[in-house]
Parts: structure tokens; C-alpha cells; sequence
């Protein structure tokens, strides 16, 4: 989480040295490579950055949380994102123990998201299965029955 931090304060020092016209500036944000990476020292775009820093954030914190629940899973494997290495954004050490998808959106059903997410899950052979989820209008690390089916946990996390 220090990475994540430390990349969106170099975005927040860029933006903050910005003047002119704001059109400018967003076509700036949108098109050019003067943001970061949350974890690896290279450019993208702010856009780009912002969606990605809320990717890592959210499997960060599930990752906390899934520590506290299963003490005994082995660690952790995370790789958010649709390009990432593993088949799940967070998978236990200890094949078919623990899995999870993780998103941040503004309401868990944007996009379908958390249809899709308990939908590929509901055909994964892991004992514990997780949906995680950040949301402003869901704060805090709770686990939210009303979304689950299918034995799938869906828990709501912050920072």
C-alpha cells in the first residue's frame, strides 16, 4: 500500500503544478503519460493510474481481510486485473483452499461486475470463495449477505 500511496502523491504533485487552460489539463490526465504506475516506476496516463490504484487497493485490503478469516490458507497470491498471471486476483498458497475477485466501483452492480464476478466463481472448485468489493456507498469491512449466492462470500472493504 506504501507504492500505491507513494504514486498517487507524485500524481497529486503533477496536478498541483498544473495551470492553464483545464481542458488542457484534463486532455492532459486522459491521453498523456503523466501519472504512474501504483507499483512499478513508469508512466501512464491519470486516468489509467486511478483505475489501477483502486484495482490494488481493493485486493490489498481483501487480502487483509482473508488473512484474518483464514490464518491457515498459506499466504496469498494477488494479481488483480484482467491481464494478470493467476486465474483469480487472489488465490490462497494451498490449491483449491481460497479464491477471490476483487473491484472498486461506485455501486457494487456497475458494469454487471458482481454478476460476473459470483458468476465465474460459482464454477471455481475453491473451498472459500470471495467477492470483494470497494463502494462509497458501502463503507467499511462487512460482509454484505444480500449480494451472496451460491456459497460465494461478498464482503465490502476500505483502506
Amino acid at each position: 500500500m506504501d507504492l500505491v500511496r507513494a504514486s498517487a502523491k507524485r500524481a497529486q504533485a503533477w496536478i498541483a503544478e498544473q495551470s492553464g487552460d483545464p481542458l488542457d489539463l484534463l486532455r492532459s490526465m486522459k491521453f498523456e503519460p503523466v501519472g504512474f504506475h501504483p507499483l512499478e516506476d513508469r508512466a501512464l496516463n491519470i486516468i489509467e493510474q486511478i483505475n489501477q490504484t483502486w484495482t490494488y487497493a481493493v485486493a490489498i485490503a481483501a487480502a487483509r481481510q482473508l488473512l484474518e478469516l483464514h490464518p491457515d490458507a498459506g499466504g496469498l497470491q494477488l494479481a488483480p486485473g484482467a491481464h494478470a498471471s493467476l486465474e483469480l486476483d487472489i488465490m490462497s498458497e494451498i490449491p483449491g483452499y481460497l479464491g477471490a475477485e476483487t473491484f472498486a466501483a461506485v455501486t457494487p452492480r456497475n458494469n454487471g461486475k458482481l454478476a460476473a464476478d459470483l458468476a465465474k466463481l460459482a464454477r471455481r472448485p475453491e473451498q472459500h470463495r470471495y467477492v470483494f468489493f470497494m463502494s462509497p456507498l458501502f463503507p467499511g469491512n462487512k460482509r454484505r449477505p444480500q449480494f451472496e449466492r451460491d456459497g460465494i462470500e461478498v464482503w465490502s472493504v476500505d483502506l
